[in-house]
C-alpha cells in the first residue's frame, strides 16, 4: 500500500523518515526471540562487494548457450515516465502477457530473491467470496502440481531457505506476493524452485480436503492477529474507506464465509484472477540474469487464463456527505471503546487517487509535500516536549491501496481531554496553512534528506537482492517506477531551487484540503466522547499557533568544550582474528577498529559498557525501563533534545541506547566525514550526563500509557511478564509495574543512572570505511578524554533467579477476546560463555523442536498459526538460560498444547531424530551462517567484550562447527539433560473469567 523504497517519492519519505533522531519509546520484550544464531560466519568479509556485473561468475551462473536478454529501449515499466531508469533490472514480456523483471546482485552472496506478484487482494472479492484471496495464498502452499500434502515447508528447507523469513507470502487490498529467497542457489535449486512456484501459481490442488484442513489455520491467524487491536484496524478501514471497497473489505475475510468455503468457489476465484497478465515475477540475486529470465519462460512461458480476461475492479473515490461545508467537509467519524488502549486521534483529509504517469514533474511536486510534512512535523515535536497536551503527534501523507489519497494527522492525547489535545494540533496546522516557512526551516529538512541520499549513493552496492526485489514489487502495487540511487539524488538536487516558502505553503495547503475529513478516536473510556462531539470538534475554528516555529538552535561542534585533554597515544595489538586491532587507553577505555573499505560510505560505532539489568537492584526496575526512553533525550552538557537535533543537522549520526542481560550500549551507524562529532557526542555522555525532567516526564506518560494496553490481549501479557517470571519473577527483566513506573522522577533517575555512567570499563568498536590514525585521533579527543572510569563495583552479581518447575501451570489473565489464550512450557539451561557450544547445538535442538510443534499445532490440528520454540542462552551471566515452547490458542486447546509439548519433549529424549529432520534445520542454518558474512557487524556482535575477555575470539572461531556438525545422538542427549517433565514451568495466559484445568 505504500511507494515502493526505490520510487523516487517514498525514498525522499524514507530519507526523513529514517534519519537517525533521539526517540523516546518504550520498548516491549518479546518472548525469547534467540535470533543471535541466526547469523555467525567465520570467513572474510568481501563477498558482498562483488559488483553486481560480476554475479554471473558465481556457482549459481548459466551456459553461455542461453539467449540474449531483450533490447531494453522503452522497458515496460518506464512507459510515459521521464524517471531515470534504473538500468541494472532488465525487463521482460512473454506472449501471454506475464511481465517479468530480473537482476544481478551479489548481496548477500549466493542468494537468489524470487517475488510472484498477483495483482489481486482483497478487494477484487464478491461478498460471497470474502477471504478468498488470503485463503488462496494460504493453500497454494498446502498442496499443488508439483508439491505434494504439507510439503512445500520442508521441501524448500531443504534447500536451505528457512521458513517464514525465506519463504512467506502476504496479501493486501490489490495485491497477493509470494516471496522465496534461496541461498546457495545452482542452476538446478533455481530450476526446481522456479518449477514448484510454476505449480502453486498456475495448478495448485484447492481441493476440499485441503480447504477443509486450511481454513481453522486460516481462523487461528486471525485470532492471534485479532483482539481489540483487529477491531480498532477494521473501524480505521471502515471509516477511512467508507462507501468504497476499501471500507468493506478486510482481508482476512468473513469467518462465516471461509467456514463455509469450497472448492468450486475457491477455484472460480483463482481461475478468474490466477491469469498470467496479472502477474509479474521479479528475480534478483547472484545468477546470471539470462538464466532467470530463461526459467520464466520455461515454467511460465505455456501459462494460458481460462475464460474471459476480468478487469480490476473500480475502486471508488471518497466524497463528502450531502450538506457537508465545502470550506471543512467534515465526515465519517467514529468513537471506538477499546479499554486498555491507549487513547489515539486519526484525522484522514482524503482526494480521489487517480493514475498518473510517474514522471520528474510529479515526483518533484510530492517531494514538496514531503519536505511541507517535515517542517510541520518538527513543530509538533517542538510542542511535544515542551509539554503540549499530546504526548505526540505526526502528520503523513498515503497512497492507500489505490483507493484513495489521503493526508494522516494522528494524534496521542496525554489524558482524557482529547478536544485540547485536537486543538492544540491542529492550531500547529492552521499557522502552517497560514505563514509560509522560513528558509531555513526548509533547508533544515533539505540537509537531513540529502545526507541519507548521498549515503545510499555510497552504499549502492550492499543493497540486498531481497530489498530490490521487494522495491519494485512495491513500485508495481502503486504503478509506478524505480529508480537507482544516483538517479534519486539526481533528480532531488535538481529539485532542490523548487523547495521556496511560497512553493511549501502552496502545497501545505493542498494537503490539507480535500474532498472529505474523516476521524476517528480510539479511547479506554466511553464517557470521554462519540461521534458527533468529535465532528463538533473538527468543524470548531482554530487560531493560528506559531509557538512551535523554530527558535535559534544553531550550534555546531566547534562551540562545545573539549572533553577534556586529549590521551597519549593509547597502546595496540593485534586481535589475531580478521583485521581487528585492540587499543588500550589509560583511564580503562578499549577499542576494537576494523576498517573495511569494501563497504563504503558506512561506519558502525557501538560503545558497551557497565553491569546492564545487573546494575539494579529487582526494586529498581522501573529506572532501568524509564532509561531506555528517556536517557538519550535527557542530552548532554549544553546539548537538550533540540540541541541534539539541530546539530546533527545533515549529518549521518545516531544515538540509540539499550540495556543487555550484563551491559549496556549506545550505537549508530554514522559515515567517516561524522565520525569524530559521533565519537564525541557518545564520549559527551559520559563526561557531562543531564538530567532534564521533561524527557524523563514525557516518557513515563508513555510507559503508563501503554502499560493497561499489554493486558488486552495474551500477547501483551507474555510481552510484559513471560521473561520477569522466567528469571524467578524479577522485575528487572519484565515491565514493571504501572506503581513503580509512575514513582519515578528524576532525583531518584539520577540517583540510580549517575553511578552508571560514571563507573567501570568501556569498550568502543568502530567498523566499516574510515580512516584509521583519523579514528584513533578521534578517539584520542572524546573517550582517551574521559576521566579514569575504574572497575564494576564488586558486588555486581553474575547470576539471576531462574524459574522453579510448576506441577501446574501459572495462570495469569488478560482482558482481551474469550477466544483468545497463549500458553508456554519453559525448560531452564545455562549460561556464560564456557558453554557457547552447547548453547548453539541447544539452537539446533530448538529449531528441531519448532518444526515438530508446527507441524502438529498448526499443520494437523490447526490449533495454533505460528508456534515456536525457542532457545536463549545469555553469554553475559552465568544462569538463566531457557529453551521455551510457545503457542496462541482458543482456551480449550491449551490442555492439547501441554500434552504435544510433553510428547514431542519426550520423544526427543527417547531417540535419536531422523537424518531428514535433522538436514531440514541444519541446512538452513547452514545458510544463513554463511550469508551473514556480508558485513563486519555480524563479526563485530559477535567479538563485543574481546578486549576484556579473548574467548570471545575463540567462540567466534568454532561457530560453524558448532551449529553443523551437531549428531542426532548429542541432540538426544541435549534433550535427555534437559527436556524432562520435572524440570518443566508451565504458564497459561487466560481471559479473565475463564475456568482452569
Amino acid at each position: 500500500r505504500r511507494r515502493a523504497c526505490n520510487s523516487l517519492v517514498l525514498h525522499f519519505r524514507a530519507a526523513y523518515i529514517l534519519r537517525m533522531r533521539f526517540p523516546a519509546r518504550m520498548p516491549l520484550r518479546l518472548v525469547s526471540a534467540l535470533a543471535i544464531v541466526l547469523a555467525l560466519p567465520l570467513v572474510p568479509v568481501t563477498s558482498h562487494a562483488r559488483a553486481p556485473a560480476a554475479a554471473a561468475q558465481t556457482g549459481a551462473s548459466a551456459p553461455s548457450a542461453l539467449p540474449p536478454l531483450p533490447d531494453q529501449a522503452n522497458p515496460w515499466l518506464y512507459v510515459n515516465s521521464d524517471v531515470p531508469r534504473d538500468k541494472e533490472w532488465t525487463f521482460g514480456k512473454l506472449a501471454n502477457g506475464l511481465r517479468w523483471a530480473v537482476r544481478a546482485n551479489g548481496v548477500p552472496p549466493g542468494q537468489v530473491s524470487i517475488r510472484i506478484r498477483m495483482d489481486v487482494g482483497s478487494m477484487f472479492e464478491k461478498p460471497e467470496e470474502a477471504g478468498f484471496a488470503h485463503l488462496i495464498e494460504h493453500l497454494v502452499f498446502r498442496q499443488s502440481k508439483y508439491l505434494g500434502q504439507a510439503q512445500a515447508i520442508p521441501t524448500w528447507q531443504r534447500l536451505g531457505a528457512t521458513f517464514g523469513t525465506d519463504t512467506n507470502a502476504e496479501t493486501s487490498p490489490t495485491q497477493t506476493v509470494f516471496k522465496i529467497d534461496l541461498p546457495d542457489a545452482t542452476p538446478a535449486s533455481l530450476d526446481e524452485s522456479m518449477k514448484l512456484l510454476s505449480g502453486m501459481m498456475i495448478a495448485p490442488n484447492l481441493s476440499e480436503s485441503d480447504i477443509r484442513t486450511e481454513v481453522p489455520i486460516v481462523l487461528a491467524e486471525k485470532r492471534e492477529r485479532g483482539g481489540q487491536l483487529e477491531r480498532i484496524a477494521d473501524a480505521m478501514r471502515e471509516v477511512v474507506g467508507a462507501g468504497q471497497p476499501l471500507g468493506d473489505h478486510a482481508t482476512i475475510g468473513s469467518v462465516a464465509v471461509l467456514e463455509a468455503a469450497h472448492q468450486e468457489g475457491v477455484r472460480a476465484f483463482h481461475q478468474r484472477w490466477y491469469r498470467p497478465e496479472n502477474a509479474a515475477i521479479i528475480i534478483s540475486g547472484d545468477a546470471d540474469p539470462r538464466l532467470m529470465a530463461a526459467l520464466i519462460g520455461k515454467w511460465f512461458g505455456d501459462w494460458q487464463g481460462v475464460g474471459p480476461h476480468v478487469p480490476v475492479p473500480s475502486f471508488g473515490a471518497p466524497a463528502a456527505p450531502a450538506g457537508a461545508d465545502p470550506a471543512n467537509p467534515v465526515g465519517e467519524t467514529r468513537v471506538v471503546v477499546a479499554p486498555g488502549q491507549q487513547r489515539a486521534i486519526t484525522i484522514a483529509t482524503l482526494r480521489p487517487w487517480h493514475e498518473k504517469n510517474d514522471t520528474i514533474v510529479y515526483n518533484q511536486g510530492q517531494m514538496i509535500d514531503q519536505v511541507a510534512l517535515a517542517i510541520i512535523n518538527r513543530r509538533l515535536e517542538a510542542r511535544a516536549r515542551a509539554g503540549a497536551s499530546f504526548l505526540q503527534a505526526q502528520v503523513g501523507q498515503e497512497n492507500e491501496s489505490r483507493s484513495l489519497d489521503g493526508t494522516f494527522t494522528a494524534i496521542t492525547p496525554i489524558d482524557g481531554d482529547w478536544r485540547a489535545a485536537l486543538k492544540a494540533v491542529r492550531a500547529v496546522i492552521a499557522d502552517a496553512l497560514d505563514t509560509p516557512p522560513s528558509k531555513e526551516e526548509i533547508a533544515r529538512e533539505a540537509a537531513e534528506i540529502n545526507v541519507v541520499y548521498v549515503s545510499q549513493v555510497e552504499q549502492r552496492r550492499l543493497l540486498p537482492g531481497a530489498r530490490v526485489a521487494d522495491d519494485l514489487v512495491g513500485a508495481l502495487d502503486i504503478h509506478e517506477t524505480v529508480t537507482s540511487p544516483e538517479g534519486m539524488l539526481e533528480v532531488y538536487q535538481k529539485s532542490l531551487p523548487l523547495f521556496t516558502p511560497e512553493a511549501v505553503l502552496e502545497h501545505t495547503r493542498k494537503l490539507f484540503a480535500g474532498a472529505v475529513t474523516r476521524a476517528i478516536y480510539v479511547t479506554p473510556d466511553a464517557a470521554e466522547a462519540d461521534a458527533g462531539a468529535l465532528a463538533a470538534a473538527l468543524r470548531g475554528k482554530v487560531a493560528p499557533d506559531a509557538h512551535a516555529r523554530p527558535g535559534s538552535h544553531a550550534i555546531s561542534f566547534a562551540d562545545l568544550p573539549p572533553i577534556g585533554p586529549a590521551a597519549p597515544a593509547p597502546v595496540s595489538h593485534p586481535s589475531g582474528l580478521l583485521g581487528i586491532e585492540e587499543l588500550r587507553f589509560a583511564n580503562g577505555v578499549s577499542v576494537q577498529l576494523w576498517p573495511a573499505h569494501d563497504e563504503p560510505g558506512r561506519v558502525g560505532v557501538r560503545v558497551r559498557f557497565g553491569a546492564g539489568y545487573r546494575a539494579f537492584q529487582p526494586a529498581d526496575a522501573a529506572y532501568a525501563t524509564l532509561g531506555t526512553m528517556a536517557l538519550v533525550g535527557m542530552g548532554e552538557g549544553p546539548l537538550g533534545q533540540e540541541e541534539l537535533d539541530s546539530i546533527s543537522t545533515g549529518r549521518k549520526m545516531g544515538f540509540d541506547f539499550s540495556i543487555d542481560d550484563g551491559n549496556f550500549q549506545l550505537s549508530a551507524e554514522t559515515r567517516a566525514e561524522d565520525l569524530a562529532d559521533q565519537l564525541y557526542l557518545f564520549a559527551e555522555k559520559f563526561a557531562q550526563p543531564r538530567w532534564d525532567a521533561g524527557p524523563l516526564a514525557r516518557a513515563r506518560a508513555a510507559a503508563l500509557q501503554q502499560y493497561d494496553s499489554l493486558a488486552s490481549s495474551p500477547q501483551g501479557v507474555l510481552n510484559r511478564d513471560l521473561k520477569a517470571l522466567q528469571r524467578g519473577g524479577d522485575w528487572r527483566f519484565g515491565v514493571p509495574s504501572k506503581a513503580a513506573l509512575a514513582a519515578v522522577d528524576v532525583a531518584g533517575f539520577k540517583a540510580r543512572w549517575a553511578p552508571v555512567l560514571a563507573q567501570g570499563p568501556i569498550e568502543v568498536q568502530i567498523f566499516g570505511d574510515f580512516d584509521r590514525d583519523k579514528a584513533v585521533a578521534a578517539l584520542q579527543r572524546s573517550f582517551g578524554a574521559l576521566a579514569p572510569r575504574g572497575d564494576l563495583p564488586a558486588a555486581t552479581p553474575t547470576q539471576v533467579g531462574t524459574a522453579r518447575p510448576t506441577p501446574t501451570p501459572i495462570v495469569l489473565r488478560h482482558t482481551g477476546d474469550a477466544n483468545q489464550a497463549a500458553a508456554a512450557v519453559s525448560w531452564s539451561t545455562g549460561g556464560g560463555l564456557a558453554g557457547i557450544r552447547e548453547s548453539r547445538q541447544l539452537e539446533v535442538l530448538s529449531q528441531v523442536f519448532s518444526n515438530r510443534l508446527l507441524d502438529a499445532m498448526r499443520e494437523k490440528e490447526g490449533a495454533s498459526y505460528a508456534p515456536q520454540v525457542s532457545s536463549d542462552w545469555p553469554l553475559d551471566l552465568a544462569n538463566g538460560g531457557t529453551m521455551t515452547a510457545l503457542a496462541q490458542l482458543q482456551p480449550d486447546k491449551v490442555p492439547d498444547f501441554f500434552t504435544t509439548v510433553d510428547a514431542i519433549a519426550a520423544d526427543l529424549a527417547a531417540r535419536p531424530i531422523s537424518a531428514d529432520d535433522l538436514a531440514r534445520v541444519i541446512e538452513p542454518l547452514r545458510q544463513q551462517i554463511a550469508r551473514a558474512t556480508s558485513g563486519t557487524a555480524f563479526f563485530m556482535g559477535q567479538v563485543a567484550g574481546g578486549t576484556r575477555d579473548a574467548s570471545r575470539y575463540a567462540a567466534l572461531r568454532s561457530l560453524l562447527a558448532d551449529y553443523t556438525d551437531v549428531t542426532p545422538e548429542r541432540l538426544q542427549q541435549l534433550a535427555g539433560q534437559y527436556l524432562l517433565p520435572g524440570r518443566a514451568w508451565r504458564l497459561e495466559v487466560l481471559p479473565e473469567g475463564a475456568k482452569t484445568r
